[in-house]
């Protein structure tokens, strides 16, 4: 396959002048649906053009304007939540990065809208998931996602959404991702750096410890317990 010139498509957020590829995003979603592993909802078409008009998708057009991919933002949980769902990109334009730009555009523009919210997705996809990490999303279990009701039912339309209820929601064959803004961007439930005080206590390439070290070897009474020390 020829390798696509990225400069020669256009990626924005999806607005009203672009209502008319409503039905070419259906259509595209309803097709990806009927493929074992895709793991794609389909989406009405009123559900799709209110995520255009709220400003809430992004498209990806040829530089003819030839439609090529979309994606679309949902809010869960009173907005705790926040999904980069319905990632889709035209058989005819894949293998070029552009599913790629299209989700590094949707993530901006949740980080944008929903500044507090962590991020998550469900995918069966070796190639979303690779996205998805390279934006530094952590694979995590289905308990860590939204226990919002009315996400959990828009899987319905999955051609997995039967392991899911008989488990649950606990399992599927789809991978549960989460990017957690907190963590990865204020620091938190990150490893901390040793201090300068126990970085001098060693040296470096794991050598024996200097004989300025202070060692101490607990001495152990008959019951194997620590003695107390006798002043």
């Amino acid at each position: 396959m020829e390798r696509l010139d990225m400069k020669k498509f256009i990626i924005t957020v999806a607005g009203k002048e672009h209502l008319s590829y409503v039905p070419d995003v259906e259509n595209a979603l309803v097709e990806a649906s009927k493929v074992k592993g895709t793991g794609l909802a389909k989406r009405s078409t009123e559900y799709l053009t209110s995520k255009i008009t709220e400003g809430k998708a992004v498209i990806a057009l040829s530089e003819e304007g030839e439609f090529a991919g979309f994606c679309y933002v949902e809010s869960w949980g009173h907005e705790k939540y926040v999904a980069n769902s319905g990632l889709i990109v035209l058989e005819e334009f894949r293998g070029n990065g552009l599913a790629m730009r299209i989700k590094e555009e949707a993530f901006m523009l949740s980080r944008k809208v929903f500044p507090a919210a962590k991020m998550f997705g469900l995918t069966t996809s070796l190639a979303v998931m690779k996205i998805n990490s390279e934006l530094g999303y952590k694979p995590v279990t289905f308990s860590e996602l939204t226990d919002d009701d009315d996400f959990w039912k828009g899987c319905q339309s999955c051609a997995y959404y039967d392991i899911l209820f008989r488990t649950n929601r606990t399992h599927c064959l789809c991978t549960a991702m989460l990017y957690d803004p907190d963590k990865e961007e204020n620091g938190k439930g990150k490893r901390k750096k040793p201090s300068a005080r126990k970085k001098a206590s060693t040296r470096k390439n794991g050598q024996k410890p200097t004989a300025r070290m202070k060692i101490e070897i607990p001495f152990l009474n008959g019951n194997g317990k620590k003695a107390k020390n006798k002043k």
